[in-house]
């Protein structure tokens, strides 16, 4: 029997675009990097992400692995009190708010009786 290399599967519902590890602090995702320099992964420099610094990378399979840092936090622009309450973009997204906004499936916020 010849085994046949499987192709590059489509993103999608269900599937999984990357898996992300936490790190500490800028120093905690340095020696991460380093690591995963060290094991020839080709990781990416680190890449701001307005909420997190993030470092990318594939396994030999393919599959991508991001390191991302505690810091700054997803209150770095609003009060924690104020969280999820309405969206929150990346500065560079902003010029596609409308669009971004309009191809959102609405959410709905359910609570359990007696937690309320």
């Amino acid at each position: 029997m010849n085994a046949q290399p499987i192709g590059w599967g489509e993103g999608g519902s269900g599937t999984i675009h990357h898996i992300a590890w936490r790190a500490k602090d800028d120093e905690e995702q340095e020696a991460f990097r380093a690591k995963a320099e060290e094991s020839r992964l080709l990781p990416t420099p680190v890449i701001d992400r307005q909420y997190f610094n993030a470092v990318y990378f594939r396994e030999p399979g393919g599959m991508l692995f991001e390191i991302a840092t505690d810091p700054p936090g997803f209150a770095n622009d609003e009060p924690v009190e104020h969280l999820g309450e309405k969206i929150m973009l990346p500065a560079w997204f902003e010029p596609h708010r409308e669009s971004i906004e309009k191809n959102l499936t609405p959410v709905e916020v359910r609570v359990l009786k007696g937690d309320v």
